[in-house]
Order: C-alpha cells, then structure tokens, then sequence
C-alpha cells in the first residue's frame, strides 16, 4: 500500500507571487498594540498616530480646520503600513518556500512498527521521536530520522529541489532522511529522529514567522540604538515646545508629532525585522536551514573557515590523470593493462582509468572467459586473471610490489622515485603490474573544483582565513592546498585534531566554521561558531551543528558565509542610509517652522519651502514612502562586492550615506510644491 500517490513538488524551487489579499490584511492585522510593541519605533509611530487622529476628531467637533492633521494622521498610518507590509512581504516569501511541503506531509501515512513486532497504519504528524517505521519503494518517507536498517537511491526534490536520486544506507554517514522525501528502491527501516513541530521544516517555517523569531545579537544591539536615537529626538521634540514659544510660535500637536516621526529612524526601524527574515530567506533559498537566525549573521562575521579537502575543495572522486611507466616499459603496454584490470572495474576511479585510457588510444576488448578479482581492504588489490594464465593487478603501491615480489619478480629502482614525484604533485600513486613484472604508477588526481581558488582569494580579501583538513600524507596535502589556493592546510587529520583547531583559533578571538556529516564530527560542529551539518549525515552531526545543508554539499560552507556577509552588509547600509536621512529631514524642516519668526534663520531656509505646513506634510510624505523604495533592497540584499572592511565603510558611507544626506532635499521640495496647491 503507497503512502502517497506523488512526489509532492518543490515549492522553494517555484516562482514566488504574493498574495496580495493576504499582505494588505496582514498590514492591518500587525497594528494590534502586541504586534507593534516588537518594534518600539514604530511603536511610536503608531502612538503619534494616535494622537494625531484624536486630535483630528477633536478638531472636527470644534469646527477647526482639519485638512493638515487629517492629512498627516493618514500619511503615519500609510508609514506603519508600509513598515508591516515590508515584515509581511518577507515573510510569505520564506513561508511560501515551505508552505505546500508542509501541507503535502500532513497527509502522509506511515507504517509505525510496535513493541511486539506487527505494524500499524497511522498519520505522520503522530510520530514521535524513537518510533521505528518501515518504508518501502515507492512510498514517502513520513518523518525525518535516521536509516537502522537496509539501504535505498532516494529521490530528495521535494527538500532540494533536485531530481538526481541519492544513496543511503545504515550504519554510515548517509543515512539522514527527510520527511517527504521518496525512495525509489528496496526497503527502509527509519528511526525518527524529531517531535512534531521539531523537524528542519517546522524550524524552517518558524525562523520566517515574526512572531517567534527572536532577534539576533546584532539586532538587538541595533534596535538599543535606534530606541535611544528616538528618546533623544523625543526630547528634543519636547525642549522645542518652550523655545517656540519664547519667540512666539505655537506649535499643534500634529505638528510635533509629524516632527518627531521626521527625525526618528522610521526607516531603519520599519526595514529591520524584513531584513533579518529576507537574510534567512536567501539562505533557505539555497538549501541551508538555519535553527537560529543568529548562525547566519555568525556565518557573516566568520574569521576562519575549516575545509574538509574531499567534496569541499575537491570533486568528490579522484581522476587517472597520468600513465608513468617504469624504466624499460612501454607506455602503451601499462596503459593497456591498466585498461584491461579495469574494464570491470565499478569505482569511480577504475572508470576513470578506462576513460584515460581510451583518450590515449587503448582499444582492447576483454576475454569473456576472464576471471575479474574485485578490490579487498586486506590484499588492497584488483584486476583480472586471463585464459591465458596472465595476473593483472593493480593496487597499493606497496600491495603491488608485495605482489610482483611473490610472483618471483624485483621492485625497479626508480619505482620508488615515481611513488615520490607523483606525491609531491599532489596525486595517489596505484600501481600496476603484469605476473611477475612492475609496469608502472596510474596518478590518481583530487581534482580541483572549477573557480574554488578564485573564491578563496576573494574571502582572503575579506579577512577569512582558509584551512584545509585532510587525511592525505603531507607532501600531497601541501601540493593541493597551493594548488588551491587555501591559506593553511592540516595533513593528517583526526577528529580530535579539528576539535584542536577550532579551539586554538576560538582562544586567539577568532570565529571558526566547519562542515561535517558523521557523528566523530559532531563535538567539533558543536564547538565551532557556525557547525554545517550534512542532511545526509548522522543525526548527531545534524543536531550539533547550528546550520543544516539539504543538498549535503560540502562546498555550500562558502555560500554560508556570502550570504552571511550579505545580511550584514545590508543592515549596514540602509543603516546609514535612514540615520543620514535623519539629518537632512532636521535641517530642512527646523528652519522652515521658524524662520518667519526668527528672520535670521531664513538664510538656513536654503529650498525656501512654502510654509511650515507643507515643509512637514511633505517631510512626512517623504518619510513614508521611502520605506516601501527600500523594499526591494531589504528583501534582494545590497550586493556582496568582495573588499576590505575599510573599503566597505568608505563605499557605504559614500553612496548610502551622502545618499541619504541628498535624496532628502530634491524630493522634500518636490512634494512642498505639490502641496502649495493645496495652501
């Protein structure tokens, strides 16, 4: 009996529309006192508003002239709008990421195994943590957990949104499976790993949700400043009220209110909750499932970067790259039996030798009589035994010389120095032989992932050191990692020795980041400032680390950091941007409201607004319809350009902040002299 009768589909991989509806009744849902006490901004703002409709109505009931408070009461309420618009907007593009897969798994079915061994049909999301469920080809998987038992190809589209099927298995650091995930072959038996409500998804949904995300260490430094910044302008507004009148001006409340909401960060104060969530969205975009939103913004301020050298740096599988026949041997005659040794070879490295093979012009076709001898960890040797009593192996260095030695053969005496020329470049030595003769060394190459050098010089501009965790001997560590391009390498490597590491570089004040998948990783994910745990690993890898990868890419550690980088880089410069704006609003506003009174401020006066109303009504206009401008840059991020921290502050305060100090003063005038018309 199927579970389901389809793959549910990949709603992260779909273009994303808005609902519309749906964000306009979120607007005005988000003007509950509770909602808008998250952001005390706006929740001035919303206070302002409040006031300015009570006096409106107050106003009106005295027969008074309620156009300007009227208008200025409507312009706050399309401010606090704009601002829940840009929280809603964000947040229905991460939820939307999840939303149909969400749905799809709470129909899922699962056969739940009992204590006395029968099975039971019941709904996924009445699985908990230690129940065991058997799961056969065709079905879905219903819960997230850990394979106990057997081995299956997995098709994870609904989690990564790719289609290639991927192998699993028990008893290694493959065996992490997803709910709504589909297996396509054999039969599982699975562990649950996770609560309802506690799976990668739920977490996933719950980080985009504004009501339970919590802030992050920067956000909260952030939002302490913006609040003291309003406190100050809120005093500021205040210790006006007497100086005006000592030279005889009376100002309205609207008129203090718009003032105040002119000279706070509304803009910094409306964009921030919609940056931090758009941040997590882009990293949820690309598969990495963050439990805090504090592990992306670490991932932004990361100083050193630990790199498995396998999957990371290099493809995961090594490549015959090079024949190198010893003295007196025929070059064609070792890549020919290195040819025939391989043909039924199913490694990904006997498949490459025959693909080199036949590049460099090998034709021969196998005896079907031949007796192939499949790889053992105990003789490290493979090959085949022809009709013709030939022995064709090919193996450990050692293990083939060993080999040759039994069959009454010699070692030449320049095997040795292929051995040594080939380690230094960077390449494993496998060896070939033919009965009782060694013919020569087949250099198995890590080959390098296209552009991976150019991405460590870019996070070596930004000050991330790179260092390379390797089991290989250290003559081909050192060659991959100057191939490569890395800053420093590990040859040799245990786990307690990435544990070494991360602590060494944590007690020198740096920020460390690492990946791994099996459970030997998980006390140094759990050490590290950012732990990227695989989806395929073992469960106690993914519940160390505090950043999950559903593509179990090893190589996603880089992007982690770029978005990270990106997140902050953002905050930064709408940052300045809103507290430049600020200062432009408070020189163009304060002489407009005095300088009929105090005729020696009508020089400050320099765009001769039209009078105090309308220099308001427009900074408040303007005030407003700024935040929903910088939308689009919140959610998009501000582009990451590879450069130093120095070059970052000079470029944001160049185009963000003389920005923000310029944009004010053209469109402030423009909108004063649309509302002349009206005075």
């Amino acid at each position: 009996m199927s579970t389901a009768s389809q793959t549910p589909r990949s709603s992260h991989r779909e273009d994303w529309r808005p609902d519309w509806s749906n964000l306009v009744k979120e607007m005005f849902l988000r003007l509950a006192p509770r909602a808008m006490s998250r952001n005390p901004v706006m929740a001035v703002v919303g206070v302002g508003t409040l006031v300015c409709g009570l006096y409106t109505v107050l106003a009106a009931t005295q027969g008074k002239n309620l156009v300007f408070s009227l208008a200025v009461t409507l312009v706050l309420l399309a401010t606090l709008l704009f601002a829940n618009g840009a929280e809603a907007l964000a947040e229905s593009r991460g939820k939307a990421h999840a939303g149909s897969l969400r749905a799809t798994r709470g129909q899922l079915k699962a056969r739940k195994q009992e204590k006395d061994g029968s099975e039971t049909m019941v709904a996924a999301d009445t699985l908990r943590r230690g129940n065991y469920v058997r799961v056969i080809a065709g079905e879905l998987i219903p819960a997230d957990g850990e394979i106990i038992e057997g081995a299956g190809s997995i098709n994870e589209s609904a989690v990564t949104g790719e289609s290639a099927p991927v192998l699993r298995e028990s008893g290694t650091d493959n065996s992490g499976v997803s709910a709504g995930t589909k297996l396509l072959s054999d039969e599982l038996v699975i562990e649950v790993s996770v609560n309802p409500g506690e799976s990668l998804l739920d977490r996933m949904i719950a980080l985009v949700e504004g009501a339970n995300r919590q802030k992050t260490p920067s956000e909260l430094a952030l939002s302490v400043l913006i609040t003291t910044l309003t406190l100050i302008f809120l005093i500021v507004v205040v210790t006006l009220v007497p100086m005006a009148e000592f030279v005889g001006i009376t100002p309205s409340p609207v008129m203090l209110v718009a003032l105040l909401v002119c000279l706070i960060p509304t803009t910094i104060g409306g964009l921030l909750p919609a940056i931090g969530i758009a941040g997590m969205e882009r990293a949820m975009r690309a598969n990495l499932i963050a439990k805090s939103g504090k592990a992306v913004e670490i991932a932004g301020s990361i100083d050193t970067l630990l790199l498995d050298k396998t999957g990371t740096i290099t493809l995961g599988d090594r490549q015959a790259t090079e024949f190198t026949p010893c003295d007196n041997v025929p070059n064609d005659r070792l890549r020919d039996i290195a040819f025939l040794c391989s043909l039924d070879d199913p490694t990904p490295e006997g498949k490459s030798i025959v693909n080199l093979a036949r590049d460099k012009g090998a034709a021969l076709s196998l005896d079907n009589r031949a007796t192939f001898i499949p790889f053992s960890a105990s003789t490290r040797l493979s090959g085949i035994d022809s009709p013709d009593g030939r022995q064709l192996r090919k193996g450990a260095t050692n293990a083939i010389a060993t080999f040759v030695q039994e069959q009454g053969g010699h070692v030449p005496a320049s095997y040795q120095r292929l051995i040594e020329r080939i380690s230094r470049d960077g390449a494993t030595p496998l060896a070939v032989a033919e009965n009782d003769q060694l013919l020569g060394i087949i250099a198995l190459s890590d080959v390098i992932k296209d552009g991976i050098a150019e991405r460590f010089a870019k996070l070596h501009e930004i000050g991330v050191k790179t260092v390379m965790i390797t089991g290989d001997n250290p003559i081909t560590a050192a060659a991959i990692a100057a191939e490569a391009g890395v800053d420093d390498y590990v040859a040799e490597a245990t786990p307690e020795r990435k544990l070494e590491i991360i602590r060494k570089e944590q007690a020198s004040g740096r920020l460390v980041a690492m990946m791994g998948d099996g459970t030997n990783d998980a006390p140094a994910l759990a050490q590290a400032d950012l732990g990227l745990a695989m989806n395929s690993g073992t469960q106690a890898a993914r519940e160390a680390g505090n950043m999950v990868d559903l593509d179990s890419d090893p190589g996603k550690l880089l992007s982690a950091v770029e978005i990270g980088k990106q997140l902050l880089i953002t905050r930064g410069a709408l940052t300045t941007f809103s507290l430049a704006n600020d200062i432009a609003k408070y020189f163009v506003i304060l002489p407009a409201l005095f300088a009929a009174n105090i005729p020696a401020l009508q020089a400050l006066n320099v765009l001769e607004l039209h009078s105090p109303q309308t220099a308001v009504l427009s900074a408040v206009i303007f005030n407003a319809l700024v935040i929903p401008a910088l939308v689009p840059f919140a959610l998009r991020g501000v582009r990451f350009n590879v450069s130093s921290a120095t070059e970052l502050l000079r470029r944001n305060l160049l185009i963000y902040g003389l920005g923000g100090i310029l944009l004010p003063f053209p469109a402030i005038k423009l909108l004063d002299m649309l509302m002349a018309s009206f005075y």
